[in-house]
């Protein structure tokens, strides 16, 4: 008895416990409601009790009017998230790790690390600020012979708005995890490509790529899930009826059907089908990493 893992972990597997619980009751208990998605929701009746509907809220969705808008507009703001966004940290790390001065490495990550202790509505508030009729946006433009207009009602403006301050919020502190990667390099393959010619680009190229390389394609394949996943606070904030053109995204959709409209059979379907595309993203992207590389989440 004394010598099975189960004991010798006893003290490990008791401080898990309330993590373990913690992922139960938060994460696994309350997916039992996504039954909503497949029924004619009736408080009264309960979740078990009421009618089965089948796939009704889906069709539902597909043939609302705004349905393909919504899709794009999340999908064009996820992608272009992904895009311009996942390399900004990496850029950034590099960039840091290629510095010498360490007084001077140590300012610049304090500077780029503060953002992300922001938040949203604190970023909220300086973009709309900054993107106002009078703003400092306006006001750059405004040396370069740009006519001043209020930003955030225009439609043209939300995605470049709304991906530059999150670029802004998350760079610093997306580039811990690439430092701790290149942190790993052995300094002796620096000196070693040295000695054979390599210069700073080779080096990079050839030695501090190949070690990052593992974590950025976990990272990658991980914020391929969250193409559809944009973020709901942030786009709540900032949007109003008048830029719905391109700010309208799923999340908020269900946002005013399923909370301000009760329809939460509606809401739940469309939720439960982003999840769905979501995790087969995160799937596809492991099964090519998996193929073309050593590296991938399982």
């Amino acid at each position: 008895m004394r010598s099975t893992i189960w004991y010798r972990q006893r003290y490990l597997l008791l401080m898990s416990i309330p993590g373990v619980l913690l992922v139960l009751i938060f994460k696994y208990f309350p997916m039992y409601g996504i039954l909503i998605a497949f029924k004619n929701y009736d408080v009264a009746a309960g979740i078990l009790q009421s009618p089965w509907v089948g796939l009704k809220h889906f069709y539902a969705f597909f043939n609302n009017p705004f349905s393909w808008r919504i899709i794009k507009n999340t999908f064009l703001l996820g992608l272009y998230s992904l895009f311009w966004g996942f390399p900004a940290p990496l850029i950034l790390a590099l960039l840091l790790n290629e510095v010498k001065k360490r007084f001077f490495k140590r300012w610049v990550q304090t500077i780029v690390y503060f953002p992300h202790f922001l938040s949203v509505v604190i970023i909220v508030g300086f973009l709309k600020e900054f993107a106002a009729l009078d703003g400092l946006f306006n006001q750059i433009g405004g040396w370069f012979g740009a006519e001043a207009a209020p930003l955030l009602a225009k439609p043209e403006y939300f995605r470049t708005l709304f991906i530059g301050s999150s670029i802004w919020q998350s760079v610093g502190w997306g580039t811990i995890i690439y430092l701790a990667a290149l942190s790993g390099v052995d300094e002796a393959l620096h000196e070693a490509a040295i000695i054979d010619g390599a210069n700073r680009w080779q080096r990079l190229w050839n030695v501090t790529w190949p070690a990052i390389l593992p974590a950025t394609t976990i990272l990658l394949i991980l914020s391929l899930g969250g193409i559809v996943s944009t973020d709901f606070q942030k786009v709540l904030l900032l949007y109003n009826p008048s830029i719905y053109e391109t700010a309208d995204v799923i999340d908020t959709y269900v946002y005013r059907q399923g909370i301000l409209g009760a329809q939460y059979e509606y809401s739940t379907a469309v939720g439960l089908m982003l999840s769905v595309i979501s995790f087969l993203f995160v799937t596809i992207g492991n099964w090519i990493s998996r193929k073309f590389s050593e590296t991938s989440l399982w």
